[in-house]
């Protein structure tokens, strides 16, 4: 009977050449004209006058052998260890779309013995941060980050960690899951760079506005100004979310204040925008007589972006006057013109606070199916960026 394949240890290559070889009963010269590698060079690979192959010329080999190419590569990192040999079968794995074993094969890489392993880490980072597919990217940061801690390496530990989050964050449903992780890199702010640091921290403020940790949004944006001495979009996208974080706090004083400040900076994003905060801080502080026809006029100005969030405390401010006739032509007219824009947390849950109003209208005028049709469509909204205490 013959011996298994998987029960064998192999030393060389051309120990697992050999034995696949045997067992397909064929002969070198059967094998060389099969693969198009010439009989001599797989002889001496067999007899192990060439203990180093190239990938080059194994791989053919191999496929005329049928040894599965996951299988092979499994044999080759148990066998070679050098680096440039092991970056090859890591872009192979991925070639095969096989993510396990990539992962393994770039753990292999960064134990090799043959160069230093700062050096190994960089190239690694640097070859993930390539890949555009997710499926890879995820679990080769995982390899890295689980190395450079194992390893005090803080400078790749702080990359990977921003790096992972900056993949996990858009997944909704792990918000609060995916705050903790961002909370987690600020620990190793210092071994960031500059743009590195800006980017964190005006993530984690995106991040914390979203799940309505204002105080938090407002840190971090801050921090993020802090470090960020150019002048661009985001940086003034930060300083709206910081004034929406004042305005949501109650803290109508500090809020005039940063108005002024961000006005004088000549931040577009809020200059577009001042009209619609005092409007809203009159709505919120029970000036509804100034604040109805100030939130109209901001939504008859309004972009399709920020449409929902005007509509949306227009709608508030008309509930809280106790003006039926009004909220009901408001509804006819301004529900047609919803636009909903996927993978944005903040019209995600402006929709849900939209439609719990709208519940609210309804089941205060006995409309009770339309309420809870209403309902649902917040839980919905709500569900979708995991806002459990919302939905609650």
């Amino acid at each position: 009977m013959k011996e298994s394949v998987h029960t064998l240890e192999f030393t060389t290559i051309g120990d697992v050449i050999k034995k696949y070889r045997e067992q397909s009963d064929l002969s070198i010269s059967q094998l060389a004209r099969l693969s198009g590698v010439h009989k001599g060079v797989i002889a001496r690979i067999e007899n192990g006058d060439t203990r180093r192959p190239s990938l080059k010329t194994t791989i053919p080999v191999a496929k005329v052998l049928n040894i599965p190419s996951d299988e092979f590569i499994e044999y080759y990192i148990e066998i070679d260890k050098r680096p440039k040999v092991l970056f090859g079968l890591l872009n192979e794995a991925i070639r095969l779309c096989n993510v396990s074993l990539a992962s393994k094969v770039a753990k292999r890489f960064l134990e090799t013995p043959y160069e230093d392993s700062h050096l190994l880490m960089e190239r690694l980072y640097n070859f993930v941060a390539t890949l555009s597919d997710q499926r890879f990217q995820l679990p080769l940061y995982h390899v890295i980050i689980k190395y450079t801690r194992e390893r005090g390496m803080q400078r790749f530990l702080a990359k990977g960690l921003l790096k992972k989050y900056l993949l996990e964050r858009d997944d909704f449903n792990r918000l609060e899951e995916t705050y903790y992780n961002g909370e987690e890199i600020l620990h190793y702010a210092d071994f960031l760079d500059n743009e590195e640091k800006v980017i964190i921290y005006y993530k984690m403020a995106f991040h914390a506005h979203a799940m309505k940790k204002y105080d938090k949004c407002i840190e971090f944006g801050k921090l993020g100004h802090a470090e960020d001495h150019t002048q661009n979009e985001l940086k003034e996208r930060v300083a709206l979310a910081i004034c929406n974080s004042y305005m949501f706090l109650g803290d109508y004083c500090a809020l005039e204040q940063h108005l002024d400040l961000y006005e004088k900076l000549n931040y577009r994003f809020i200059i577009e925008r001042v009209k619609f905060f005092r409007g809203t801080v009159y709505s919120r502080t029970g000036n509804y007589v100034g604040a109805i026809p100030l939130l109209r006029e901001c939504l008859a100005e309004t972009t399709e972006v920020n449409r929902i969030f005007r509509l949306t405390e227009l709608f508030d401010a008309l509930s809280k006057v106790s003006d039926p006739d009004s909220i009901k032509s408001f509804l006819e007219e301004e529900e047609k013109k919803i636009q909903i824009f996927d993978n944005d947390p903040y019209q995600y849950s402006e929709l849900g606070r939209y439609y719990k109003l709208k519940g609210n209208y309804f089941v205060t005028n006995g409309l009770f199916d339309e309420g809870m049709d209403a309902y649902v469509q917040s839980i919905y909204y709500f569900g979708k960026i995991g806002a459990l205490k919302l939905i609650m």
